[in-house]
């Protein structure tokens, strides 16, 4: 005779994820305000493509985006050993996409070290600054859903 018992298996889910939330608002014209946690940032549109050219465009933000991540960890790399962060730059410049859908083609970001990280340090700082959350995220693309609210 065989054991008919149900067996059951518990299969522990990991915890869903706090999300981060944020809010875009029109201004005005081509011109929206982004509030992150209480911090404002305005957006918008260059002359020749009709807006006021008051702020940076979103494009130009997503650059920014990468390359400040890229800084945040050569900084925290930098902090890690004791080294100092004064002259620490990310230089920064992207292309458009020629066909379409519109799209950043090339990103190119160049890391100036600080005058005083010797030249042992370099390759251990392009490392990990080349792991920073952006730069992850845009190797492993996230999901992504738009949605229209009813």
């Amino acid at each position: 005779m065989t054991d008919t018992a149900a067996e059951t298996v518990t299969v522990q889910q990991p915890p869903e994820a706090d999300p981060h939330r944020l809010e875009v608002t029109h201004v005005n014209g081509d011109a929206y305000e982004v509030d992150i946690r209480g911090h404002r940032i305005l957006v918008d549109q260059p002359l020749e493509a009709g807006g006021t050219d008051t702020a940076p465009t979103p494009t130009e933000l997503f650059a920014a985006s990468l390359a400040t991540c890229v800084a945040f960890y050569a900084g925290r790399y930098l902090l890690r050993h004791g080294l100092p962060r004064r002259g620490l730059r990310v230089r920064t410049e992207f292309t458009m996409a020629s066909d379409r859908p519109a799209r950043v083609d090339t990103v190119r970001l160049v890391i100036v070290p600080p005058p005083a990280l010797s030249a042992q340090r370099h390759a251990a700082l392009l490392a990990v600054a080349s792991h920073c959350t952006i730069h992850n995220t845009l190797h492993s693309a996230p999901e992504i859903d738009i949605e229209l609210e009813p």
